[in-house]
C-alpha cells in the first residue's frame, strides 16, 4: 500500500517523461499535489490529465532559461501555496567524445545550460522556499557522475551535478533542508534515444520513482544524502 502524504507539493522538472513522469504518478497517488514542468506543453497537459486536476498542475518550461523557471516557481506557488519538495530531474545527453563526432558545439551548449546550470537555477529558485517548509531538494544525477564515461562532455555534467548537491547540502547546514542526489544506472527511458544502450539490464523509471518516495517518506531528522542505483549486472 502506497504511504499518503497527503497535502504536500512537490515540483518536479523534466516530468513530462520517464523518471519525472513515473515520480509524478507515485507521489500523486501517495496523495502529493505536484508540479510538473517541462518543454513539453502537451505531454504535460496529457499527464495532468491522468493525475487529475485537481491534484497536478501542468507549467511548460524551459530550464535552461531563467526567467521561464521564475514563472515555474511563482505558478507552482500561486496554485498550492507552498513548495514541500522539489526533484531537479531535468536532463539529457549529446554524447560525442571529444575528439571527434556528430554533435555541434551549439547542442553542447544547451545540454550544459540544461544539465548544470538549469539544475543550479531551480536550486536558487526554490530552496528560499523550502528553507520555509523545512523541505527536501532532490536532484538527478547519474552513475557517470562518479566514474569516468566515453560521453565524456555529458559525464562531466553529471560530475558538476554530484559536486552541485554536496554543495547546496553544505549551505543548507542548519535550516532543516534535505538535500538527495539520486544516480541511477541505465534506465529504460526516452534519454536513450539519440546514443546506444549498453548491453546490459535496465531499470524502469518506477525503480527510480521508488527510491525518490523512499527518500521523501523519511522522518525529518533522516537525510538520505545519496542513492546509487544500478541494474543488476551493470558492473559500472
Amino acid at each position: 500500500m502506497t504511504e499518503r502524504t497527503t497535502g504536500k507539493t512537490i515540483l518536479i522538472t523534466g516530468a513530462s517523461t520517464g523518471i519525472g513522469q513515473a515520480t509524478a504518478l507515485l507521489l500523486a497517488e501517495g496523495g502529493w499535489n505536484v508540479a510538473l514542468a517541462a518543454r513539453s506543453r502537451d505531454k504535460l497537459l496529457s499527464l495532468t490529465s491522468q493525475i487529475g486536476t485537481k491534484r497536478a498542475l501542468a507549467i511548460p518550461t524551459d530550464v535552461a532559461d531563467w526567467q521561464s523557471q521564475e514563472t515555474m516557481v511563482r505558478k507552482t506557488l500561486e496554485r498550492f501555496g507552498t513548495i514541500d519538495a522539489v526533484f531537479a530531474n531535468a536532463g539529457f545527453s549529446k554524447g560525442s567524445s571529444f575528439l571527434g563526432g556528430p554533435d555541434q558545439p551549439d547542442e553542447w551548449r544547451q545540454m550544459v545550460l540544461v544539465n548544470v546550470y538549469g539544475a543550479a537555477a531551480t536550486a536558487r529558485l526554490t530552496l528560499p522556499e523550502l528553507v520555509k517548509s523545512r523541505g527536501h531538494f532532490l536532484i538527478t544525477g547519474s552513475v557517470v557522475g562518479r566514474v569516468t564515461s566515453i560521453r565524456n562532455l555529458y559525464s562531466a555534467t553529471k560530475w558538476a551535478v554530484t559536486g552541485m548537491a554536496q554543495a547546496i547540502r553544505n549551505e543548507m547546514a542548519g535550516t532543516g533542508v534535505r538535500v538527495t542526489l539520486v544516480q541511477p544506472g541505465v534506465v529504460d527511458t526516452p534519454f536513450w534515444e539519440s546514443i546506444p544502450k549498453p548491453g546490459t539490464p535496465e531499470l524502469q523509471p518506477e525503480d527510480i520513482a521508488r527510491a525518490v518516495q523512499y527518500a521523501l517518506l523519511q522522518p525529518a531528522h533522516v537525510d538520505v544524502n545519496e542513492i546509487i542505483i544500478r541494474p543488476t549486472g551493470q558492473p559500472h
